[in-house]
């Protein structure tokens, strides 16, 4: 079979008859890897356009100074937006920068650590970008807590804005922020907003 999707206007939101197996989902994140995947909990697939050239700029800025102060911090494993997560909803997800404790991550066996990984990061990251909806983003945070995150970071360029999740917390929002502090599993990173909003 194939998943590949040609000529289709994106975003898109497809229901099959049955919901996809998570091989039958890896194929075709393959078939279409230039489009961004995820899949919502009752087995819709929502296929996205790839991230613009700016979004995409912080975007590898965000996942590359959570690496290194992961790499530093040696606590954890940081993975990027192309990273999908199985979560326990059944959802897959795949948050613009995460974050999973050693432990919980190695207790994960390779062939799941090589797939998209049934488990919930402890931290999350998701970047607003100019064809993001933000309440679809809150949604879409709110469900990362309730499937386990710790905290969550939505960080918003258009509003130079950051509103923290934390299980049982109301959302932090902070506006215009010069940096964001680490809490909880994250606690001793910092996030310089000057280095993501140039």
């Amino acid at each position: 079979m194939n998943f590949a999707l040609n000529e289709i206007e994106l975003p898109v939101r497809l229901r099959f008859e049955r919901p996809m197996t998570d091989d039958e989902l890896m194929r075709f994140c393959a078939d279409n890897d230039v489009l961004r995947v995820e899949r919502e909990p009752n087995g819709e697939i929502l296929v996205m356009t790839p991230a613009n050239s700016k979004t995409s700029k912080m975007n590898l800025r965000i996942g590359r100074l959570l690496d290194e102060w992961a790499e530093v911090d040696g606590r954890g494993i940081a993975t990027g937006p192309d990273g999908g997560y199985t979560l326990p909803d059944s959802s897959m997800r795949a948050p613009d920068a995460a974050w999973v404790l050693n432990q919980r991550w190695h207790a994960l066996s390779e062939k799941d650590q090589g797939r998209f990984a049934p488990i919930c990061p402890d931290f999350v990251i998701e970047l607003r970008s100019p064809s993001d909806r933000l309440s679809d983003l809150k949604a879409k945070l709110d469900q990362w807590i309730a499937n386990g995150a710790q905290v969550g970071w939505l960080i918003d360029p258009i509003e130079k804005a950051v509103t923290i999740y934390r299980p049982g917390d109301e959302p932090e929002h902070l506006a215009q922020p010069t940096s964001v502090q680490g809490t909880g599993p994250i606690a001793g990173f910092e996030l310089v907003m000057s280095r993501i909003w140039e």
